[in-house]
């Protein structure tokens, strides 16, 4: 290993990822990230060459991502979810933990579908009114909050499209929709149960035990788009149907869900009742420069030394007997994620695995701890900051990150390990 190669890219990287999660001058998170791939290849790092390389490697995830965060908003938009988040609530009929549960429920399925950044960044603000609304105090309507932000992660684990981190992961090393899904079924079950059990626990004396009911207004005065609605529950079946197929016959995921997601918004342009502009103008187009741009720092920094050091570690764990790699993998890429942030971490992730004789297994470890790891810290995963950014900005709800870290490490670290346990059983099946 070049020491001195390493640590000018080690340097480049530290900066880029300072400059992202600081966000100087108001400057998006994708400029950044470009800057520091440009330098990195001015500076010899990596090569014009492998810029293809990496643009082979993020164009799928990056794509689908995108997607699939223009189809939650437009669904959004159209009021499905707040339909059925009162819905939940006039279901409950004044019982608080039963509301809490159905709503980390809720949660755990739109990340599902819709992936974690739209699971947190749309239910947010709905459970924030539904608690103003039923009355919820402080205590209250920041175990909800926090619930909602927990489960987001730790339930975006069943499917390809459930996070950024998983379409990396599946696209990097070719695995179908299929494949992925009966893989994660039984971690994704252990994970959202696990959270939800110590969710509950952690905030049983934050929950006052009834709520207002009565004053809940009727559901269908959320809908927004009567068409979109009607539909919403039938494109979600197709899409997943079509994923599922699309993955049989070798197609990438982003294939499906571009023409879906444009299906979708001219549905909505056509009805004039949601501002297809204004969806346009808030999806995550930043995460495409941010993407390409990091993976190519990061492929500098994993030539340069860091892909021999983390596939060494995972080396060694190996050769320990049972669920031992898997779980000590996974706590690897978690703490990696806590420090480094998910995205950097997963794409080093499998770069470090390309050269590791460990099966699907550790790749399958390597996005749990990069889906879960992101809840130690509150720089773990750009979903949490702005998701923490929203709240602090526009609701008057203020995390500190002692807090949150508190909350995270209590929380998080048995549901890993407990989820990383189930996916060295499914291993054996």
């Amino acid at each position: 290993m070049n020491e001195a190669l390493f640590a000018a890219s080690l340097l480049i990287f530290v900066s880029v990822l300072i400059l992202v999660l600081r966000r100087p001058w108001n400057i998006g998170i994708g400029y950044w990230a470009v800057a520091g791939g440009v330098i990195s290849v001015l500076l010899g790092m990596t090569t014009p060459a492998d810029l293809l390389i990496v643009w082979n490697i993020v164009w799928n995830a990056t794509f689908t991502f995108v997607s699939v965060i223009i189809i939650t908003l437009v669904f959004d938009e159209a009021g499905f979810f707040e339909y059925i988040a009162i819905r939940i609530a006039r279901f409950s009929a004044g019982s608080s933990v039963r509301l809490f549960l159905l709503v980390m429920l809720l949660t755990a399925a739109v990340s599902a579908l819709f992936a974690n950044d739209g699971a947190a960044l749309v239910l947010t603000p709905i459970v924030i009114a539904m608690a103003g609304r039923i009355g919820l105090d402080r205590k209250g309507t920041l175990a909800f909050v926090m619930a909602v932000g927990f489960v987001s992660d730790t339930g975006s684990i069943p499917l390809v499209v459930s996070n950024l981190v998983n379409i990396v992961s599946a696209s990097y090393f070719h695995i179908t929709f299929m494949d992925y899904a009966t893989s994660m079924l039984l971690p994704d079950l252990v994970s959202v149960s696990a959270s939800i059990l110590l969710i509950l626990l952690f905030y049983r004396r934050s929950i006052q035990p009834v709520y207002n009911h009565v004053d809940l207004p009727d559901p269908s005065t959320s809908i927004r788009d009567p068409t979109v609605f009607r539909l919403s529950v039938p494109i979600i079946v197709m899409l997943i149907f079509a994923y599922s197929a699309g993955g049989l016959l070798n197609i990438p995921v982003a294939v499906v869900a571009v023409p879906f997601a444009a299906a979708i918004l001219l549905l909505a342009k056509r009805g004039k009742r949601i501002d297809t502009r204004k969806i346009m103008k808030e999806a995550p187009w930043q995460i495409v420069l941010f993407s390409f741009g990091m993976y190519v720092v990061v492929f500098g920094l994993g030539r340069a030394g860091l892909t021999q050091l983390v596939s060494s570690a995972i080396s060694s764990a190996i050769a320990l007997p049972g669920p031992l790699p898997i779980i000590f993998t996974g706590f690897i890429f978690s703490s990696m994620a806590a420090v480094m942030n998910n995205m950097p971490s997963v794409m080093v992730g499998n770069l470090a695995l390309v050269h590791v004789r460990g099966g699907a297994s550790l790749v399958y470890a390597n996005v749990i701890g990069n889906d879960i790891g992101p809840k130690f810290t509150p720089i773990g995963s750009l979903a949490t900051m702005l998701w923490l950014y929203t709240l602090d900005r526009k609701n008057s709800i203020k995390i500190s990150p002692l807090y949150y870290v508190r909350v995270g490490l209590t929380i998080a670290v048995p549901v890993l390990f407990l989820t990383l346990l189930s996916a060295y059983l499914m291993s054996l099946i």
